[in-house]
């Protein structure tokens, strides 16, 4: 509901004490928002203290996409000491550019007595109701930028013929729905890049970067898994981050003016060097932004998903994926796509390296070898090795090695020996 004070001005005979404009859905004001072909229905209230002429009340219902700036001041020739070109003080020239997608007017007062220029309406509570349909070609999502907007909004005028007009207005907030289902946002989107680090022939090593998404739509509150492979071999101390970016895009004058900034992010633990981590389905939640808009000639906004690693005295290693915020949520997503999730996850699930809680003791091999057998072909035990020392790789890579008790000393010799021995291949997998 939007209103105007008590008090608005004098008139012959009369004041207005209260001027309003009050939409039936209010509630979809700040919700979902009214879509192209939907009715918008409302009233306009208007008290009076006394009677009071009137020429007339409007109704007015516009929408429109704005952009302008200024550009900054150009180098002027010969303009300094010796001719040199100087930087100009003030702003340069303006860019300004305008569409319209809205433009509704209706009359809430029947027209005055033949040969009267006004209507005299008697004091009290006045209700003029008032219903429009929007148009059904697509209206573009309502915005408000750094550099312009898309805004609608209903107006109530009333004039009177001893004073100023006065209004009253509301804002609609409309909404152009993107489903997130379409074939073409449920595309996965997957990226790799490697870099070099290092100056000239001081390199220290590569630096490897893979990254994926499910899909190219999600829509505000959802939480995007990342699935990423970072190795490191450089001699430095890598971090792998994520961050979703809004990048707006204004066209005026044949000129276009960009303002990029970061809505969300997430960051990864310290990779040192000679070490790799995985990220299986890192999750980024997206914050309440505003819908992807692709649909204005003057105005968009779009998203990405940036992976990135900051490398310390080098420039970051960055992978983009485009994003598209939709309106529809996407419907039985998870169910058509979980055997591929899965299918990820099992793939890089090694490098989880999670310890069981009761590691699973062998059998007792005391009931294969007897005590004599076992004591004549068990050498003495080696003397104990600093396995800093003897490690030549990370620490991670032997985890594996410890997830069962060790086994019992053993012979080689067998106890049963066959007449036939069969020698087969034998592959172990790291």
């Amino acid at each position: 509901m939007a209103a105007a004070g008590p008090g608005l001005g004098p008139g012959a005979g009369g004041t207005v004490k209260t001027l309003a404009l009050v939409l039936e859905d209010e509630a979809r004001r700040g919700g979902g928002g009214y879509c192209s072909g939907d009715t918008v229905s409302g009233q306009v209230l208007l008290e009076l203290a006394g009677p009071l002429p009137l020429r007339g009340l409007r109704l007015e219902a516009a929408g429109r996409a704005r952009v302008a700036w200024s550009e900054s001041s150009g180098a002027v020739p010969g303009a300094g000491t010796w001719g040199v070109a100087v930087r100009a003080p003030g702003p340069g020239p303006r860019r300004e550019a305008e569409v319209r997608y809205l433009d509704i007017r209706q009359s809430l007062l029947r027209d005055p007595p033949e040969g009267e220029e006004s209507l005299i309406l008697l004091d009290g509570r006045h209700e003029f109701p008032f219903s429009f349909q929007l148009p059904q070609e697509p209206l573009v999502t309502s915005f408000t930028g750094k550099y312009g907007s898309i805004q609608y909004y209903v107006k109530a005028i009333l004039e009177r013929p001893a004073a100023p007009d006065q209004s009253v207005q509301t804002e609609l907030q409309v909404i152009s729905h993107i489903d997130v289902s379409s074939p073409a946002l449920l595309t996965p989107v997957l990226r790799s890049q490697e870099k070099m680090v290092g100056c000239w022939f001081f390199t220290s090593g590569p630096v490897s970067l893979s990254a994926k998404i499910e899909r190219k739509g999600y829509c505000n509150g959802e939480a995007i898994p990342i699935y990423a492979e970072i190795e490191n071999c450089s001699s430095r101390l890598i971090v792998p981050k994520a961050a979703i970016f809004q990048t707006q895009t204004y066209l005026a004058s044949g000129k276009t003016k960009t303002f990029r900034q970061m809505v969300a992010n997430v960051r990864g633990n310290h990779i040192a060097s000679g070490s790799t981590d995985t990220w299986n389905g890192k999750t980024l939640k997206i914050p309440p932004v505003s819908p992807s808009i692709l649909d204005c000639c003057i105005i968009r906004v779009e998203y990405s998903l940036a992976v990135y690693i900051h490398i310390p005295g080098a420039k970051k290693l960055m992978i983009e994926m485009p994003l598209v915020i939709g309106t529809i949520p996407c419907i039985g997503f998870s169910s058509r796509n979980s055997s591929i999730t899965s299918q990820f996850s099992m793939d890089m699930s090694w490098l989880a390296l999670t310890m069981p809680e009761h590691p699973e003791a062998p059998p007792n091999y005391a009931d294969v070898v007897s005590e004599e057998e076992f004591s004549r072909h068990v050498p003495a035990y080696p003397p104990p090795i600093d396995c800093e020392e003897q490690l030549c790789c990370p620490v991670f890579a032997y985890i594996q090695e410890f997830r069962f008790q060790p086994p019992p000393l053993y012979s080689e010799i067998d106890p049963h020996p066959t007449d036939v021995e069969e020698m087969q291949p034998v592959s172990f997998m790291l």
